[in-house]
């Protein structure tokens, strides 16, 4: 196979590239480039040499101790690492696209209920995964005060049922896994990113969370907030954690990943805590500070209205990979409502973990 061509950004570094070729199962003409600093200069022909003859199925890890096997002593590398440089070159030898080979569709629409949104990501997901619909960032809005469990949690462990009760929340369960989300309409920033499965091809499931939340750390530094990814799925800053993601890989057809985000825009501690019982064990003994002080709000940091936020970072997206606005068909909102009836709006699927 020739020709094969690899890219991979590091979230909060600079971008890497690599072309190739692979013979008889081993890559051959390894060409590596970016915007990355590096010393000495040779260092990048001794990155060359040790991927030239590597397995063509080698992992990241591996590719990358071939390549601090090879650099000369004292070498410098900012902005990157060997292992992504092996990341780079798994993207290029699994034929991995890039955001801005995509025309990518915005969906930014009024506020609906939370059943709603849930369907909505399975159905959007789907889409993309059969064709019928370009990758999409969709921002959503909320209708009510909600706590969405993710896929895998335990009902009675995350929720107080009584405190839902008292200050109206409604409970729904989404399709991907991580932690229960506590939002109120204005309160949070929510949006989904629907991609199909070859934009992250050759990454780990770790490094397709830090891949898609880079765009985000970009605008959040627009806006003078300086945030990184904390593994597994957490977008921190020096102030405390904003925001958390969760995803779900459909596999029929080409398949699909949903990528979702919540950050905290504003936060009310004391409902929190009265409503999810994993925020008060995590938080015994520690009083309402503790739980603004471990989820810090954007508007605190930002100094924006919560408008204002989201119009930058849909700016910001645009600016990286283009972006044009669209809607929800009235083929998927159809579909999407049937599956807020039944599956989504359904105590079955709610306490499927009871």
């Amino acid at each position: 196979m020739q020709g094969m061509h690899g890219e991979y950004k590091v979230p909060g570094g600079k971008l890497v590239v690599v072309d190739l070729d692979v013979h008889d199962g081993v890559l051959r003409g390894v060409r590596v480039a970016g915007d990355f600093f590096l010393e000495p200069d040779e260092a990048l022909h001794a990155i060359d040499r040790a991927l030239e003859g590597a397995p063509a199925d080698a992992d990241a890890q591996a590719l990358a101790a071939r390549i601090e096997a090879g650099l000369p002593a004292g070498t410098v590398m900012v902005g990157f690492s060997a292992e992504a440089v092996g990341i780079a070159v798994r993207r290029a030898v699994a034929r991995a696209t890039d955001w801005t080979d995509y025309d990518w569709q915005l969906i930014h629409e009024g506020p609906q209920d939370p059943a709603l949104h849930m369907a909505l990501d399975e159905v959007l997901t789907g889409e993309v995964a059969a064709g019928r619909r370009p990758p999409t960032l969709r921002v959503w809005e909320w209708d009510r005060p909600a706590v969405i469990i993710g896929s895998f949690q335990s009902l009675r462990n995350e929720v107080d049922p009584a405190g839902a009760e008292r200050h109206g929340v409604t409970v729904v369960r989404r399709i991907s896994g991580g932690g229960a989300m506590f939002v109120e309409p204005g309160n949070t920033i929510t949006y989904s990113l629907y991609v199909p499965q070859s934009l992250v091809s050759g990454l780990s499931f770790a490094d397709s969370y830090a891949y898609l939340d880079d765009w985000v750390l970009g605008a959040l530094g627009e806006m003078g907030v300086k945030a990184w990814y904390q593994p597994l799925n957490d977008i921190a800053t020096e102030a405390g954690k904003v925001g958390g993601a969760a995803q779900k890989r459909l596999a029929a057809h080409g398949g699909a990943v949903l990528h979702h985000v919540t950050m905290s825009y504003d936060i009310d501690a004391a409902k929190m805590v009265e409503v999810l019982r994993i925020g008060r064990e995590k938080l015994s003994g520690k009083g309402i500070a503790s739980a603004v002080k471990r989820v810090d709000p954007l508007r605190r940091q930002t100094g924006l209205p919560r408008p204002a936020v989201i119009d930058r970072m849909v700016a910001s997206f645009r600016g990286r990979y283009g972006l044009t606005d669209g809607k929800v068909t009235d083929e998927e909102s159809a579909t999407a409502r049937l599956l807020a009836a039944g599956k989504f709006g359904s105590p079955e699927w709610t306490s499927r973990v009871p």
